[in-house]
């Protein structure tokens, strides 16, 4: 695994799920590996009530009821489709269903406006077919049509990306549980893949997209929804915070202590911005990102790393407030002037009442902004 620049998640975790999976006696859907009440264990965590013999790593921070909702689907046959706005989440609770159902996350489809038919059906080896003419072995499967040969688990990453002549193509997949290959002989039966039994698809899809290319009533009927909010409790936004700096850390071999008081900034940072947003009277008036706690995440880490390479291996508030004005800049001027009026209007009055960090976040803030001025 320490070569890999980002292991899927089976692969990550790939002992917890094996001592899970060595425990498992409930019973399992299909070719699950796991049952629903482990894959739940797996991706929330365990607690001292389950009475198990060790302690197992949450790695999702949400409402429990959205994963069992998304259990219960996959258990069933139709397609989940985890939607929300962008950084919620919804890509990673899709890894890690994947990886405790199927210990397969891999087999993922892209959406996006060029993504065709192919992707999620078949293509062709031309060299092959040149060769020995079209058979099975000349054959590409997508990762849609090798998750239904196996029984597993396919995901579709922002659906609402792709086109309608895509969009349909998924109906009949989710719908029939058949893929018609009209180019082989029909005699042998070569010209249909049909679905296993563990087959099903997970899709994400950003509330952020809608209009872009939504979805027909056709295939929505094919899907449970499952609504992934913007994490607003400030206790769970700082253990998704706190969990993926950790993981940064290990994973770059820095040793970086964060302080909890310039956690507590960002995160009251990030709120006061959403608050700002919300109550904006126009588009022009609100910040381009979506504010989400992916978003946070990525703030704090180019923080981090700044400090470990440029800085003098210690977090402070000003390489924060830069990192923010960089990272959450994506228009100019409009940008800039919104974070300029949050920095005057509200992190200058709270640096003279509370004090703390705020003074030195309040400079670091005006310093990047007139840098990027």
């Amino acid at each position: 695994m320490s070569d890999l620049l980002r292991a899927p998640a089976e692969i990550k975790y790939a002992e917890e799920l094996d001592w899970l999976e060595s425990v498992d006696d409930s019973p399992k859907p299909f070719s699950w590996r796991l049952s629903p009440k482990m894959v739940r264990l797996f991706i929330l965590g365990s607690e001292r009530s389950d009475g198990l013999d060790r302690e197992i790593s949450q790695k999702w921070f949400g409402d429990r009821s959205f994963v069992e909702r998304s259990i219960v689907t996959l258990a069933s046959d139709r397609g989940l489709l985890l939607i929300g706005d962008p950084g919620t989440g919804k890509s990673w609770l899709a890894e890690l269903l994947s990886a405790a159902i199927c210990r397969n996350s891999t087999q993922v489809v892209q959406g996006t406006a060029g993504t065709t038919e192919d992707h999620i059906k078949y293509s062709w080896n031309v060299s092959m077919v040149i060769a020995k003419g079209q058979s099975r072995e000349s054959m590409i499967p997508s990762p849609i049509m090798t998750a239904m040969e196996t029984g597993t688990i396919g995901r579709f990453e922002e659906l609402t990306r792709s086109t309608s002549d895509v969009q349909d193509a998924l109906i009949s997949i989710l719908s029939e549980k058949y893929i018609s290959v009209p180019e082989l002989d029909s005699e042998n039966g070569e010209n249909i893949v049909f679905a296993k039994p563990g087959f099903s698809v997970i899709a994400t899809a950003n509330s952020r997209d809608r209009g872009v290319n939504d979805l027909s009533s056709a295939l929505k009927r094919r899907f449970n929804f499952v609504r992934i909010p913007v994490v607003t409790n400030k206790k769970s936004e700082a253990e998704i915070v706190r969990f993926r700096t950790e993981e940064l850390l290990r994973r770059h071999q820095i040793e970086l202590d964060v302080p909890p008081t310039l956690l507590d900034v960002l995160l009251q940072s990030f709120a006061d911005l959403r608050a700002s947003s919300a109550s904006a009277g126009s588009d022009d008036e609100k910040l381009e990102s979506a504010l989400s706690t992916a978003e946070q995440i990525g703030v704090l880490e180019d923080a981090i790393l700044h400090s470990n390479f440029f800085g003098e291996r210690a977090l402070t508030a000003h390489t924060l407030a830069s990192s923010l004005v960089g990272s959450l800049t994506r228009r100019e001027p409009e940008d800039l002037a919104i974070l300029n009026k949050y920095l005057h209007g509200v992190v200058e009055p709270r640096s003279k009442e509370e004090g703390g960090s705020w003074p030195e976040f309040l400079e670091g803030g005006r310093d990047a902004i007139a840098t990027l001025s």
